[in-house]
């Protein structure tokens, strides 16, 4: 069913974090405590959550690692992740510019950064704009200007002629380029595996490490005291056998070593959790994930890494859409939410089906 937005709404339930039964009122797209006459009632108990947020998806890359042809793709993809409870989105690097969708009220809020900064001849074919280290900071600080608020580099990937994985380029260019976006007003996702890189890029002063499997005890520690951001992706990482098989003819050192990243994950995870590292939910859908699977990526930290169900919740919703800037369920607030008949908290599992989801104040469901 779908309510035409001028329609006030009204829904009442335990509202999470706040753990109490509330009534809110939608009007438009914003969140009102006050009373409004005549709103209908669109949920009338359970438990309701400001809108799921995948942090690490691309809905500019389709399966298989390619580029998308279309806006239409863009939005398909996107559909995805909405139809299960994912109101906002954050694009970390699309091949495809599509600034137009930033506010298309049909689609979950977006927070994207242009293309994958990616050194020389050594990141997916077509998705980065590939440059040297003398050239890192003017390309970050162009990649900029094509995204809304996000910059993505490449910190490691494999080198060949080294058999494994290793830094993406130097760390003094590294330092100057996170320097250089955060100069033209944008926050730098840093995609890495491997355990030089990120030293570099948390020490450098990284705004999220996405994924982040090559992370030290003390790193989590440093991590924990800037406030960087770790987006774990741990359905991602579950793939790295897949990799390892592919590599290990050619690379037998970067599939041992692929393996061993994604058999430690899971305690790297609970460290940073431990530590106080914000951690959000990013499933790295589009490529080799399929869209719309933020509710396994939840249960995967949940199960693997221990994360509570409180914590895993607060990663997926209302956290996570404070650090995007995505206001919650406050007078004010914008009108994205997700409503389940039971506790999420006693059994997570009920985040695999939302009784009802709304989106800048339509019933989608």
């Amino acid at each position: 069913m779908t309510v035409p937005a001028p329609v006030p709404l009204h829904v009442r339930g335990v509202v999470l974090p706040d753990d109490q039964t509330r009534d809110l009122w939608l009007v438009g797209d914003r969140v009102t405590l006050t009373p409004v006459p005549g709103a209908t009632t669109v949920v009338d108990g359970g438990f309701i959550l400001p809108g799921l947020v995948d942090a690490h998806c691309h809905i500019g890359i389709a399966r298989g690692g390619v580029p998308i042809g279309s806006l239409d793709d863009a939005r398909k993809l996107a559909y995805a992740d909405r139809d299960a409870g994912v109101l906002a989105l954050r694009d970390a690097g699309s091949p495809y510019p599509y600034p137009q969708l930033d506010d298309e009220p049909e689609l979950p809020r977006l927070a994207r950064a242009g293309r994958h900064v990616a050194p020389p001849r050594r990141y997916l074919r077509d998705i980065g704009v590939e440059v040297p280290a003398e050239r890192l900071a003017d390309a970050v600080t162009e990649q900029a200007k094509a995204g809304n608020g996000w910059v993505k580099m490449v910190g490691d990937w494999i080198e060949r002629s080294t058999g494994d994985l290793a830094p993406a380029w130097d760390a003094d260019a590294m330092t100057e380029a996170i320097a250089a976006a955060h100069r033209a007003g944008a926050r730098v996702a840093a995609h890495t595996f491997d355990e030089a890189a990120v030293e570099i890029l948390v020490r450098a002063g990284v705004d999220s490490v996405e994924h982040g499997t090559g992370l030290s005890l003390d790193l989590i520690d440093e991590m924990a005291r800037r406030r960087t951001a770790l987006i774990p992706t741990m359905i991602n990482i579950a793939t790295f056998g897949g990799i390892a098989d592919q590599a290990r003819e050619k690379f037998p050192r970067y599939a041992e070593h692929m393996l061993a990243l994604r058999d430690g994950f899971p305690e790297v995870v609970r460290a940073a959790c431990d530590a106080g590292v914000p951690i959000f939910v990013g499933t790295d859908a589009g490529g080799g994930i399929d869209h719309g699977r933020a509710a396994d990526e939840m249960l995967t930290l949940h199960t693997r890494a221990g994360m509570s169900a409180p914590a895993v919740l607060a990663a997926a919703s209302w956290s996570a859409r404070d650090w995007l800037g995505f206001p919650g369920l406050v007078e004010g607030g914008l009108a994205d939410l997700v409503a389940y008949p039971a506790d999420p908290r006693t059994d997570l599992r009920v985040v695999r089906a939302p009784q009802r989801i709304i989106l800048r104040g339509r019933v989608l469901r």
